[in-house]
């Protein structure tokens, strides 16, 4: 059986792990991090099931202009495990290259429930609050 810090550290794998994945537009292995049934709620929609997520993520960057090169980082995780659920609050920012030099272009926050399925850790859900963003007072 595997220690709680063993347990927190692989949740910790799987936030880094998203990160990277939607930075490099890899929508599948993203949605692959998420249980089956699993939702990705951000301000701007949701998709539930591997399918909705990926369909979700590709509907943001439809039809936009390709966007400088940008990266999620996570920082300030609080896990709480109950068995094989947690709980894992933790905040993101986003850093991205302009003319101008480097900017946050948002931040926020991260509420994720999630659950052991099959030895591996994955997102039951993840709520998304982007409260750092130009416009947002």
């Amino acid at each position: 059986m595997a220690s709680a810090l063993e347990e927190k550290d692989a949740i910790r794998e799987v936030l880094g792990s998203y990160c990277f994945y939607l930075d490099s537009g890899d929508f599948e292995a993203m949605a692959a991090l998420f249980a089956e049934d699993g939702t990705w709620h951000t301000d701007f929609g949701k998709g539930t099931g591997h399918a909705g997520i990926v369909e979700h993520a590709r509907s943001l960057r439809k039809g936009s202009a390709p966007q400088p090169r940008g990266v999620h980082l996570t920082t300030n995780i609080v896990i709480e495990l109950n068995g094989d659920h947690a709980t894992v609050r933790s905040n993101w920012i986003v850093a991205q290259n302009t003319d101008a030099g480097p900017r946050v272009s948002s931040a926020g926050g991260y509420a994720d429930d999630m659950v052991k399925r099959d030895g591996r850790w994955l997102f039951q859900l993840r709520r998304i609050d982007r409260f750092v963003a130009e416009g947002k007072f």
